[in-house]
Formats: C-alpha cells, sequence, structure tokens
C-alpha cells in the first residue's frame, strides 16, 4: 500500500483543478458562520441523515456495521436505521427502487422547533409547493403511524428531508423515539463521531447555493475555490457544498451537464490519520482505486491532496475516500474538518 508521504507530486496534482485562487479568498481562523441579512425561515441544526439505496441491504448493513461497529437505531419495514456515533445521526439503508442504480437517494436536515405546518408554509414561500409525489420544487408528507416525514425536491431535484433536530427514524410525533436499539453484532474497526458534510453535484451550483442560502439562511464555512463555498449547517462544523455548473476553460467546448446528484457524503472520526485509515480499510477489504483518475469501483480507497488554490493546505489538506459494495462513495475526516484549510482541514473563517 502506498503511504501518504509516498505520494507523487504529479498524483497530488491530478486532483487539483487548474484555477487561480487568491491566497486572500481563503478562510482562515476557528470554524463559524458568516451569515447572510435576516432572518433564517427554517433554522436547522444539523445534518440529521443520509439514505442509501443498495442493491443488497444485508450485506450493505454486514459493510458498515463490520468496519463501523453501528448500532441499528430503528427498522421501518425494509429500511435499516444505522447509528452514527451517539446518535441521532444516522445512515439509512434501504432496497434500490426498480430500473435505478445505488446511490445517495436523499439527505435530511434537522431543524429547531419543527412544526409540520410552518414548515411547509415556509417552503410554499421560497416556491416548493404540497404535493402527493417529491419532484423538483415539490414537497411530500408521508405518515408513519403519527411520525410525519416531510421531503422536498430542490430546484436540481435533490431530495431534501426536513424533520426535528432530534428525529432518530423512530416513532411518536416527531419520529424522536427509538427505545429498541440494537447493538452491533459485530465490533467494527473505525468508531464514526458524526456526520460532516455532503458533496452535491448541481448543473447550476450558484442557484443551489443560492436557494438554500435563501431556504435556510446558511452562512458561508469556507472556500474550495473562488466559487464554491461551502454552506454552513448548524453551529459546528457541518456543510453543505454544491458543486458543478460552472463555465467550460477558455477556448474549450461546452460539455454537457452533468446530472445532479448527492456525490458523497463525509463522517468524522477521532484523530484522523490517513496511513492508519486506509490501513484499517485495507484490512477490511478494500483496495486503492484501479486508476489516479477515471471510475472508482466498488470496495475501493484513494486519498486527494486538496491544494491551496483550492482552500487546503499549502503542502495539501489530505482527504480520504471508499466506496461500499455498491460502489457508493462516501469520506472520512478528522471530528474539527470544516472543508477549510491546515493539515485537517478545520481552519475556517
Amino acid at each position: 500500500m502506498r503511504t501518504m508521504a509516498g505520494l507523487t507530486r504529479r498524483q497530488m496534482l491530478l486532483s487539483v483543478p487548474t484555477v487561480a485562487f487568491a491566497r486572500q479568498a481563503l478562510a482562515v481562523g476557528s470554524p463559524s458562520i458568516s451569515q447572510p441579512g435576516g432572518a433564517a425561515p427554517i433554522r436547522v441544526r444539523a445534518i440529521n441523515h443520509l439514505g442509501l439505496a443498495v442493491s443488497d441491504p444485508k450485506r450493505s448493513v454486514d459493510f458498515y456495521q463490520g468496519l463501523f461497529g453501528m448500532p441499528i437505531q430503528a427498522r421501518v419495514e425494509s429500511t435499516t436505521i444505522l447509528r452514527i456515533g451517539a446518535g441521532p445521526q444516522f445512515i439509512s439503508i434501504a432496497p434500490v427502487a426498480a430500473n435505478t442504480s445505488p446511490s445517495i437517494n436523499h439527505f435530511c436536515l434537522g431543524v429547531e422547533g419543527f412544526g409540520l405546518d410552518r414548515v411547509l408554509a415556509a417552503l410554499a414561500a421560497h416556491g416548493v409547493a404540497k404535493s402527493e409525489t417529491v419532484g423538483p420544487m415539490k414537497a411530500s408528507v408521508t405518515m408513519r403511524g403519527d411520525a410525519a416525514d416531510l421531503l422536498f425536491g430542490d430546484p436540481d431535484g435533490i431530495v431534501c428531508q426536513l424533520q426535528a433536530a432530534d428525529y432518530c427514524g423512530g416513532s411518536g410525533p416527531l419520529g424522536n423515539v427509538c427505545k429498541n436499539v440494537e447493538r452491533s453484532t459485530k465490533k467494527g474497526l473505525i468508531a464514526l463521531r458524526d456526520l460532516n458534510h455532503l458533496t452535491i453535484f448541481s448543473p447550476d451550483s450558484a442557484r443551489a447555493n443560492k436557494f438554500y442560502q435563501d431556504l435556510f439562511g446558511f452562512g458561508i464555512r469556507s472556500y474550495q475555490g473562488p466559487t464554491a463555498p461551502t454552506l454552513a449547517v448548524g453551529p459546528t462544523v457541518e456543510f453543505l457544498m454544491f458543486t458543478g455548473g460552472g463555465a467550460p476553460a477558455r477556448g474549450a467546448a461546452p460539455a454537457a451537464p452533468r446530472p445532479a446528484s448527492i456525490n458523497h457524503g463525509c463522517m468524522t472520526i477521532d484523530t484522523f490519520k490517513p496511513d492508519e485509515v486506509l490501513k484499517t480499510l485495507e484490512t477490511f477489504g478494500l483496495k486503492p482505486r484501479e486508476t489516479a483518475q477515471g471510475p472508482v469501483g466498488p470496495m475501493r480507497h484513494y486519498v486527494t491532496m486538496r491544494m491551496e488554490n483550492r482552500g487546503g493546505a499549502p503542502e495539501g489538506t489530505p482527504e480520504l475516500y471508499f466506496t461500499d459494495p455498491d460502489g457508493i462513495l462516501m469520506q472520512l475526516q478528522d471530528t474539527s474538518y470544516c472543508g477549510g484549510s491546515g493539515f485537517l482541514g478545520n481552519s475556517c473563517r
């Protein structure tokens, strides 16, 4: 296995876009939020969960429990809810729908003082209409007993769920009752602490950023390029990042727009040491990615170096990724990671 020290300069630069980024545009200091003017109509506390649609739910549950020792926080029909850290954050694992591919098919934000009618009214005020089905700029409510699950599609059709900040996927009017937590039968090799961020591909990232800032009042946590802000979710280090839709390089033909999708989710661990994490992943059967660029297959791992022109450290900020049995991409970083500079990516505005 190649160590971090063994990464060549060429391999590190493969992950760096050719764009100039003035140093004064970088965020420095400790994590905080730069809030736009006005109160947010929907105040978000944290990223609550992300949903995986997989080809073999049992295999995926075994994978995530074997690697991370995640307890089962709740079960909802064919969906298994795996707790991250102390909860209530979680990953939900459900069978993929017919004629679709495995993916991260939605994410959820935990709302302070969640009230269904109030949240629906705020969505309507921002052009998201209540509907029987979820779609671009459409919201739908599904009842599970006395618990209401609210999902809506953003302008690109990315599905976002809004629930109470202590939502655990369980019962009760707020879905926050999870009494029958099942301990993992597997100890796990890496202890997870929290959900950290989601990176989402959008054909129009500027529009996506504006939509989420207007709806939730998100400030900017950090920058990963002159037009690549990360949107601060809650008071700690969590964020959303929308990327894509940029102008082609000078003289280049416009590329076909990349379909909107949730590219990856990131979880955090204490004492992030990339070499040690890579060794652990390999003991669990993951292998280095096939090539430095191009598609990444299932059960692979790799590290990219986010350089200074993308808001990283001068020597590069290591960012560690792996794929699960379906090839779904996930990231692991330190609990202090905020998408900023420094070796741990924890230096933000």
